[in-house]
């Protein structure tokens, strides 16, 4: 039996969170968290097992932090325009 996770991306920064709708695996996700903070993103996730009380993506709560749409996206963008700037400085 396969198990399926929610992808939660979490701003530490920031105290905001999405769950992440975009087809990718597990591994892919987290490398890509890790990546962001290696590079200096102050961000964490989660990876929540969907159950019967978190089978909508509108249902997950997490403790102190409140849901940004979009999130994962922007998080991207930044981490990106870091790696752009960060490229730039070794020319």
């Amino acid at each position: 039996m396969y198990t399926h996770s929610w992808l939660v991306v979490k701003d530490d920064s920031a105290r905001t969170f999405e769950a992440v709708a975009t087809p990718m695996t597990e591994n892919a996700f987290t490398n890509k968290v890790y990546a962001m903070q290696r590079d200096g993103l102050n961000v964490s996730y989660v990876l929540l097992p969907v159950t019967n009380q978190q089978a909508s993506r509108e249902s997950i709560r997490i403790t102190g932090y409140r849901s940004e749409p979009g999130l994962y996206k922007r998080l991207l963008k930044q981490h990106q325009d870091l790696l752009l700037r960060q490229a730039g400085e070794y020319e």
